[in-house]
């Protein structure tokens, strides 16, 4: 019995240090143009979601243990290629606010932060305060972006259909 047993565990080792060549891409790109929002927004993305939604990933111990590795990285990759605020100015004004939209949606749904991860970083959990600060950073973004949206008013030349001229 002891012999299978130590038999088992060898086997187990084997395959964990097996596991661990397995390449996982770290990577942190290069910031190309980060997000502009007021001060107190940006300080509760970056506690919050900049690890998974930027190229300023921290990448923590953890991250170099495989399977957990994997599982990381993938939410890292899955993350910026949902919203990745190191690229923000690279999207178009009308897309800006659809992400902005939609990041109020995650936060008001309680989807983001993801339970995974604020069991490792409680510090990233959003409290009454940062949801107001998000909340209202939408808002005034949504209707900012409704008032240059806005069409100008016709002039009197407008007003006129020139196309019979």
């Amino acid at each position: 019995m002891k012999k299978k047993l130590l038999w088992a565990v060898s086997i187990l080792v084997a395959i964990f240090l097996g596991m661990q060549v397995v390449p996982v891409n770290r990577d942190n790109p290069p910031v190309t143009g980060e997000i502009d929002a007021p001060a107190e927004v940006m300080a509760v993305l970056r506690e919050s979601c900049y690890d998974c939604h930027s190229n300023e990933t921290t990448w923590p111990w953890y991250s170099y243990v495989a399977p957990i590795s994997w599982e990381v990285a993938e939410h890292v990759e899955e993350g910026r290629d949902e919203l990745n605020f190191s690229t923000w100015q690279d999207l178009e004004p009308a897309r800006q606010q659809r992400k902005i939209r939609h990041i109020w949606e995650e936060v008001d749904e309680a989807k983001m932060p993801l339970e995974d991860y604020l069991r490792f970083h409680a510090d990233a959990r959003l409290t009454p305060e940062d949801v107001a600060t998000l909340k209202a950073w939408t808002e005034a973004s949504a209707a900012a972006a409704s008032d240059t949206a806005a069409p100008a008013a016709p002039t009197a030349v407008d007003d006129h259909d020139h196309s019979a001229h």
